[in-house]
């Protein structure tokens, strides 16, 4: 017997009709059965055409700005490995050779340091085994060279040049940059990575193979010297008196020696976000948003849907940081839904590669204070980070007085947590001042870029300055 509700009218329209035959009963459950599956079909039909309907709306285009080396394309690496996760392994082994490249400039750097200190200190201070190591290393220099031609511009170092500007003098040719076109999507760039076909030994897949199997041959050759050569003491004591902190640099792979140099070798995910190829001209990366661990957080003014960007587009631009460059950014000012500034604060005690006469945390200044004046940019979205913030830590450990490079720090306690708090607040005090009308400003301290909490927060921001804009647009505010 059927228990029915009597207070809900639906329950005695679902009944069965009285003396319901077996037959009756049948031809009624399919019909249920089919009406059922109709009504599943549409609600997957919905569901398939929301997915389409949001690829087809406007993509999301954000900038990353920032000098050289500020860290623009490790984000951007690593932005990817949390949300579009799929595209990132199917390059995974195309940065290979670029963490191979790495390693080998960081061991021919202090290869240099060791054989100019033998040339001019007492040499008693060395012995066969330093010349021994001089001599089984130098192979080193030859496979570099070699690289660098293989994967192209952004494989080889920045070195000081006599015009700087923005816009080169009157008759001045500036050099011919290497770009991804914006024709091109993340698929296309294992092959930007890999070897161009149009250079000499680098004609075919095959030969390209068998040149980074020759140069794997050469680095397990040269691993114990490699090892040693960083290991040593008197090398260390070389390096410490030339100042040289070259584990604080972008591709720094000497410690990894043992795990990398290998002809098994798959690079890891914290690999390819370290390893460094410079950013040569602008380049243009499209990516479906994949589902990310996105974590809401209460600080954030919109609550974070786990879906809200499932499906979208977004297309994000890195762009060359270095000062002869910078002058072609604005041509892609227009219609931006947010800006990511990147301004390293570890770097106060350095100069630019391109100008030893200018400090670079002065020069990441500058340019934030041109990018927050820009009256194109005046409603876009824009989120700051100031990062390295574990290089700094190491420097204020180490003693380095901030005072020397920033005189109105003046008496301030030299430690990591007051210098963050004011390098922030000169930021902020330029953002208030250079922009054309109030906004908001979101600033964030990182270090390496890997916690799902910035992305979030990137993510949020990004959504804040989309809905502001359709507001304002609708004159709504």
């Amino acid at each position: 017997m059927v228990c029915v509700d009597l207070d809900d009218p639906l329950a005695f329209a679902l009944l069965p009709p009285p003396k319901e035959t077996a037959e009756q009963r049948s031809a009624r459950e399919h019909a249920e059965a089919e009406a059922r599956e109709t009504s599943e079909a549409i609600d997957n039909q919905i569901r398939q055409e929301k997915i389409i309907l949001k690829k087809k709306q406007k993509a999301t285009k954000i900038l990353l700005l920032g000098q050289s080396e500020s860290g623009k394309s490790a984000f951007l690496k690593s932005f990817r490995l949390q949300y579009a996760k799929d595209q990132w392994l199917e390059e995974r082994l195309a940065w290979r050779p670029v963490i191979y490249l790495n390693l080998i400039r960081n061991a021919v750097e202090v290869l240099d340091s060791l054989q100019q200190a033998m040339s001019q200190m007492n040499k008693d201070r060395f012995t066969d085994k330093h010349r021994l190591l001089a001599l089984r290393l130098s192979p080193l220099r030859i496979v570099l060279v070699d690289l660098e031609k293989c994967l192209g511009p952004g494989s080889q170092e920045i070195f000081p040049t006599p015009h700087l500007l923005s816009d080169p003098p009157e008759g001045c040719i500036r050099p011919h940059e290497f770009g991804i076109g914006s024709n091109n999507e993340w698929k296309s760039v294992p092959d930007e990575l890999r070897p161009p076909t149009n250079i000499g030994s680098c004609s075919s897949s095959k030969q390209r193979e068998a040149d980074y199997d020759q140069v794997t041959n050469v680095l397990c050759g040269c691993k114990d010297d490699i090892k040693s050569l960083w290991q040593d003491p008197v090398v260390k004591q070389i390096l410490s008196h030339l100042r040289s902190r070259i584990e604080d640099s972008s591709g720094f792979f000497l410690d990894d020696v043992d795990r990398i140099v290998s002809p098994d070798y798959e690079p890891a995910d914290d690999d390819i976000v370290r390893a460094h190829l410079r950013t040569v001209g602008i380049q243009e990366h499209r990516f479906m948003m994949e589902a990310g661990q996105y974590l809401a957080l209460s600080t954030e003014p919109l609550p974070l849907d786990a879906k809200a960007d499932y499906g979208t587009e977004w297309i994000m631009y890195d762009f060359a940081g270095t000062r002869s460059f910078r002058g072609s950014w604005a041509a892609f000012f227009d219609d931006v839904d947010a800006i990511i500034f990147l301004a390293p604060i570890s770097c106060f005690d350095e100069q630019l590669q391109e100008d030893q006469d200018i400090n670079r945390l002065e020069d990441s200044l500058q340019l934030w204070r041109i990018v927050c004046s820009s009256p194109v940019l005046a409603k876009v979205q824009i989120i700051l980070f100031l990062n390295k913030c574990d290089i700094l830590h190491e420097k204020m450990k180490r003693g380095v007085p901030v005072r020397d490079y920033f005189p109105d720090f003046a008496d301030q306690k030299n430690d990591t947590a007051t210098v963050m708090r004011y390098f922030r607040r000169q930021f902020k005090n330029l953002f208030r001042s250079c922009s054309p009308q109030p906004r908001p400003l979101y600033v964030y301290f990182t270090s390496v870029v890997r916690d799902t909490k910035v992305f979030a927060t990137v993510l949020s921001a990004v959504r804040d300055g989309v809905l502001r804009r359709h507001l304002e647009n609708s004159r709504l505010i």
